[in-house]
């Protein structure tokens, strides 16, 4: 399975070199790609043998989120990403552990999805606007709630960062990556 556009366009604004948590790694797609960029990736799943392909490249932790506690303690990301899961409980895990100036990328499916294929259950199928509730507090760059064609699914993508303080002015997030430009800052 390749990278998701939704994570690949949105992943300049990442901190340069920051550590990028990636939730039910699954194989790893987004765990090696940003590996690969010069990212400190911990990957967490509760299949331990995808886990343990990931170990070359990141550090891998195994864990079923949904049954257990939060692996990871109060341990800040600079980046977290999360495609095709949905874990409710989680949501405000995920938005507190992200450190200030930090990226949240989001991809999932939402209601409707049950109509066009897998997952159908609504336990597992976002509500109309609800990544925006869970991002309450952060500044959203993107959000996306509809029917993408390739495949054909119904899903809910975001991209919000938490902002830093103490900065006087609005900080510039640039909606596409721009040649060897580093990550935004506060007073830009």
């Amino acid at each position: 399975m390749t990278e998701s556009p939704w994570i690949t366009r949105w992943a300049h604004l990442a901190p340069p070199g920051g550590t990028v948590l990636d939730v039910a790694c699954g194989s790893g797609r987004h765990t090696r790609w940003f590996a690969a960029r010069g990212h400190a990736v911990t990957a967490v799943d509760r299949d331990a043998t995808a886990v343990a392909a990931l170990a070359p490249v990141a550090e891998g932790v195994v864990a079923d989120l949904e049954d257990g506690p939060w692996p990871l303690g109060d341990r800040p990301f600079d980046t977290i990403v999360v495609t095709n899961y949905l874990w409710r409980p989680l949501l405000p895990v995920l938005v507190a552990r992200l450190a200030p100036g930090g990226l949240l990328l989001y991809e999932t499916f939402t209601l409707g999805q049950q109509t066009v294929g897998r997952p159908s259950n609504p336990d597992f199928l976002l509500r109309p606007g609800e990544l925006l509730d869970a991002a309450r507090g952060l500044h959203v760059v993107a959000y996306e709630d509809g029917f993408a064609d390739n495949p054909p699914c119904f899903v809910q993508r975001l991209a919000a960062v938490r902002a830093l303080s103490g900065g006087t002015h609005p900080v510039r997030f640039p909606l596409s990556p721009a040649p060897n430009s580093p990550a935004p800052s506060e007073g830009e």
